[in-house]
């Protein structure tokens, strides 16, 4: 099957009228918006064997079908998964529905030589669970003809002046959310990185990672206001910024300035938030209207678009030197550990044995160490990297809090304990 390149975009009610009658859209809109109206019923089992499966069954309202209920008779092996032969159709039940009005469009324009056709969608209804229900506000994006690179510009030249959220969450895992919280997955599979990769590449699969997950916990945060979830977003966008900021000439500064800008900006607002809220229970509790708050706003959206189409076009590969050309074709496994060895060295972390109140200002580099560490460790022949890297978390949580006496002999000897690491050792002398 040919795999659909589409973007999902959470709006608000207001943001969805807006679209509609918006100026580019208007412009390029060469069908007009048609109205449809989706009644989906969704079934499972109890325990959920098909999603589990990755296998959607549902009845839509509008199918001609001699009665409005399910024919198990009708799963056979034609359409029916091999992976759930032995499972006992009788068991499958009523889960949800996803009740909406649709209103797409096909909008289309020249983008240099090429046509670009691109169906815009309109959602707005309901996904119900018994008396549970949650809202379906959202424009789809999905490229019919063109480059994908097309897709991203449309939504982010949108996002410039409307609230766009993207959020790959689709309709069915709203509705097994609501049928059961813990279905849906925070996690995105790890980048498969190698020691062989090009350092360009490596790069790119956990930039992309990154941007998704964040992606998925703003929806998840949103959706539950579960503070770890905003901690663990912020620490996303940290790690974003620590590797936009770790590959010297391969991404000159230039090609990474307004992606370090947009990044900071939310790291200035929410890191000192989170940070804060850690030992202040009405911190915890008044940030999810916060968090509503910043998504009511462009930033967000156009943070996460225009990130996407820095990633797609690589632009931090242009106009780099032939140095930066080297070191961007550079494996893995040799170019990593340099940079660690590097910023190893220039940690100086003696100096803060004896000077811990100011460790503070080495936090960009222990955040760099740490980005590739959590994401790389694996292609680099060091023994006891693993224990580093919980060692360094350690010392970059101590040197984000308060000083005090009690913070600053703990700083004092987690620099030793650093400093003491097997792995570090090596790293100085490489």
């Amino acid at each position: 099957m040919q795999k659909e390149t589409e973007i999902k975009l959470r709006v608000s009610r207001e943001t969805l009228a807006a679209l509609r009658e918006h100026p580019l859209l208007k412009k390029r809109n060469k069908s007009g918006w048609e109205r449809r109206e989706l009644m989906n019923q969704y079934f499972d089992t109890p325990e959920r064997d098909l999603a589990q499966a990755k296998v959607a069954l549902r009845l839509r309202k509008d199918w001609d079908l001699p009665k409005a209920k399910l024919d198990v008779k009708k799963l056979d092996g034609e359409c029916w998964p091999e992976q759930l032969a032995e499972l006992d159709k009788k068991t499958l039940k009523p889960i949800f529905t996803t009740d909406f009005v649709r209103e797409r469009a096909e909008i289309a324009w020249g983008r240099g030589k090429a046509k670009v056709v691109i169906e815009a969608a309109l959602d707005l209804g309901h996904v119900v669970v018994g008396k549970q229900k949650e809202e379906i506000c959202e424009l789809e994006l999905e490229l019919r003809e063109g480059e994908p690179p097309a897709l991203l510009e449309l939504a982010a030249e949108l996002a410039a002046t409307l609230a766009l959220m993207p959020c790959d969450i689709s309709k069915a895992e709203r509705g097994y959310r609501l049928y059961d919280a813990s279905s849906y997955s925070l996690s995105l599979p790890a980048p498969q990185l190698h020691a062989e990769m090009p350092l360009d590449d490596a790069f790119a699969a956990i930039m992309w990672h990154l941007l998704g997950s964040s992606q998925r916990l703003a929806e998840q945060y949103r959706f539950n206001g579960h503070w770890r979830l905003l901690q663990d977003w912020v620490d996303n966008l940290g790690e974003l910024r620590a590797l936009v900021g770790s590959l010297g000439q391969a991404a000159p500064r230039q090609s990474t300035s307004e992606l370090r800008s947009a990044l900071d900006a939310l790291l200035e607002d929410w890191r000192p938030l989170v940070q804060a809220g850690d030992d202040d229970e009405d911190i915890r509790k008044a940030a999810p209207e916060q968090f509503t708050e910043e998504l009511e706003d462009v930033r967000w959206g156009l943070f996460s678009l225009n990130a996407s189409r820095w990633l797609l076009a690589r632009t931090w590969t242009a106009d780099r030197n032939v140095r930066g050309n080297r070191q961007g074709a550079a494996q893995l496994t040799n170019w990593l550990p340099r940079l660690l060895a590097e910023d190893a060295v220039a940690l100086q972390l003696p100096r803060y044995q004896q000077q811990p109140e100011d460790l503070a200002e080495q936090l960009p580099r222990i955040e760099r160490i740490q980005a590739w560490l959590h994401h790389a460790r694996q292609v680099v022949d060091i023994p006891e990297l693993d224990r580093l890297y919980g060692e360094l978390n350690k010392l970059a949580q101590l040197a984000n809090q308060p000083i005090t006496d009690e913070s600053l002999d703990a700083r004092m000897h987690q620099a030793i304990a650093v400093y003491q690491n097997r792995a570090w050792k090596t790293l100085l002398r490489l």
